[in-house]
């Protein structure tokens, strides 16, 4: 865990907060605190904050848990570890069979907390398990990729999943392996959305036109400039994004953030002309 902050209050949210609020308090604040934007001392930790909060709010039924048990859900912080002490511990036995949670194809039932909670179990006793990391690209997090990895000096070949993130954990049987994703020059990841920048021109921002968008995927996507488009305007591109991992299916969207390239120098013709424009009304 990231930090043991309320969670609500990191997003600034209340506890009845609905998805779609959840969403908008997400995406501002991750875009004023995105490493990438910020620049100050506190942005890459209140940045790992912001994401931490919105990954177990968004989700209901992680929401659940964590509106029933706070962090202790997530953080071994609960009762006891031995398996007598789930079978007094059934509120939350209860939460997970609601949420329509089953022990299908875990041979163990505490297995689940990893799968479901993305953490260990709160009660069973565990041997700790070596942890190693590995460094990748934005491209290869998206779109998923094999890497050779060394552990205990034998090379390893991993299938890393599309869709995972910084931070992002996979357990394999004698170890873990922790996801370290870097920055992309063009493009920035908010939770399951993905956001570029174009340059268009001073004419284009005002006239219209259709510009060429290149996905994270390679693809070429043609998108409409409407006339009098703004500097700083953002349109989507539905289901360009990231797969969703954690859901299990769909994309999130490609947000393209325009922006106007202003003439620095004009010839007199050209002067001419936007001085005869200013004085129309």
């Amino acid at each position: 865990m990231v930090t043991d902050k309320d969670y609500y209050e990191i997003l600034g949210v209340a506890k009845s907060a609905s998805a779609a609020d959840l969403k908008k308090a997400y995406r501002r604040l991750a875009l004023k605190w995105h490493p990438d934007r910020n620049k100050s001392s506190e942005a890459e930790k209140r940045f790992k904050e912001i994401n931490e909060a919105y990954e177990i709010l968004s989700d209901s039924k992680k929401r659940q848990a964590y509106d029933q048990f706070g962090h202790a859900a997530f953080s071994g912080g609960m009762p006891s570890a031995s398996r007598g002490a789930y079978a007094s511990y059934g509120n939350l036995g209860d939460i997970l069979r609601q949420a329509g949670v089953s022990w299908g194809g875990f041979s163990d039932p505490f297995d689940i907390f990893e799968s479901f909670f993305g953490g260990q179990s709160p009660f069973a006793q565990r041997d700790q398990l070596p942890t190693y990391r590995i460094a990748i690209r934005q491209r290869e997090a998206v779109l998923g990729c094999e890497k050779e990895v060394s552990i205990n000096g034998r090379k390893k070949k991993i299938k890393i999943p599309a869709g995972v993130d910084s931070g992002s954990r996979m357990k394999f049987p004698n170890f873990y392996l922790l996801i370290d994703v870097l920055a992309d020059p063009d493009f920035a990841r908010q939770g399951d959305d993905l956001i570029i920048e174009k340059e268009i021109s001073f004419a284009e921002a005002t006239l219209g036109s259709v510009a060429k968008i290149l996905t994270i995927e390679g693809k070429e996507v043609k998108l409409k400039i409407r006339s009098g488009t703004q500097p700083g305007t953002m349109v989507r591109l539905r289901g360009y994004g990231v797969p969703r991992l954690q859901r299990g299916r769909g994309k999130g969207d490609l947000y393209v953030r325009f922006r106007v390239k202003i003439p620095q120098k004009l010839t007199r013709k050209q002067k001419e002309l936007i001085k005869e424009l200013s004085k129309l009304k």
